[in-house]
């Protein structure tokens, strides 16, 4: 069966905006990844930069603002939701609203500082993305997607760090937030790095059959 581009953009702007929903709700979790604390988050966020490199490289600039917007509207979506859970009254036989609560309400922090740092690392990444492309005249792929996506990485890393755990306790001082930038940072890297064979891969998937259509979406 033939996916057409509009099945191909629908089947990744929903595993984009799953991952950012995930990473949002599920990163509250820290675990330990060769010695270095980690957010669970790690594993879903990446995906979202290897997702808006390999659309804007086929259909450009305009196209990849939208699933942004989208994605915006998202998180904005479940920030209002997790509000409205969070507020409302147990039932007498639900026993477990004070750990409810507090996941939730931490997660809460977690969404408004991921909304922040999502949106300024994204636009970043897509006017970066473009900017090189023009820069290498529509070459070197790999260096693009890289350059872009650890820049862009690193506004979202600090950004993130210090609105959702800037002095939630005394111990998390500047000192000690770029303490847990730099190393969470190099793994973020890490995977840029690793996935870039799979933006080739999304890319040539993207191009198959819908050539045409996506150099008019380039164009426009």
């Amino acid at each position: 069966m033939r996916i057409d581009t509009d099945q191909k953009l629908a089947i990744l702007s929903s595993i984009f905006i799953a991952a950012l929903v995930g990473a949002n709700l599920l990163g509250t979790k820290v675990t330990t990844l060769f010695g270095v604390s980690v957010s669970v988050g790690i594993f879903a966020y990446p995906l979202t930069f290897l997702i808006t490199d390999s659309i804007e490289e086929v259909f450009g600039r305009k196209k990849v603002t939208h699933l942004l917007y989208g994605a915006l509207v998202a998180q904005i979506l479940i920030l209002g939701i997790v509000a409205i859970a969070v507020i409302l009254p147990p039932a007498g036989r639900y026993e477990h609203n004070e750990a409810y609560v507090t996941v939730f309400s931490n997660s809460m922090r977690i969404i408004v500082a991921s909304l922040i740092a999502f949106v300024l690392s994204q636009t970043h990444d897509i006017w970066a993305f473009q900017f090189l492309r023009s820069k290498t005249h529509g070459k070197y792929l790999w260096l693009r997607n890289n350059i872009s996506t650890i820049v862009s990485q690193f506004i979202d890393t600090t950004l993130f760090m210090f609105i959702a755990f800037y002095h939630v306790t005394p111990k998390f001082d500047v000192a000690f937030l770029f303490a847990l930038i730099i190393p969470y940072w190099l793994f973020k890297i890490a995977f840029a790095i690793l996935d870039t064979p799979v933006v080739y891969a999304l890319v040539a998937w993207l191009r198959h059959g819908n050539e045409q259509h996506a150099e008019h979406e380039e164009r426009a």
